[in-house]
């Protein structure tokens, strides 16, 4: 089963070197147990931009589309057999990153 790990953030700060260091140590793990599918940091939420079609023309704003103090830095999708083993990863996976992380099943 595949899993959304989301890196949460409350700064637009970018890791730092030894935070880096760590996520690429954990990267690097992740792929040599098989458990990588794909992974990524993500812009600043002030780099997004917002599209709305529901109602047949298109509202484009700029900005994210919650406000928050906090929000979605980056992400990891896992492969992994269960719950229990992608509660595992995350956990280290968090500790790597020094953030956050939220744990979602892909349906």
């Amino acid at each position: 089963m595949q899993y959304l790990v989301s890196v949460i953030h409350d700064s637009a700060s970018l890791a730092t070197p030894d935070e880096m260091a760590a996520i690429d140590v954990f990267n690097d793990r992740l792929q040599a147990e098989g458990h990588w599918v794909f992974a990524a940091g993500l812009a600043a939420p002030s780099s997004a931009t917002v599209i709305d079609n529901r109602d047949g023309e298109a509202m484009v704003t700029d900005g994210p589309f919650l406000e928050s103090k906090e929000y979605l830095a980056g992400f990891w999708i896992m492969e992994a057999p269960d719950l229990d083993v992608a509660l595992k990863l995350a956990t280290e996976g968090s500790k790597a990153c020094n953030r956050k992380i939220e744990v979602r099943p892909i349906l």
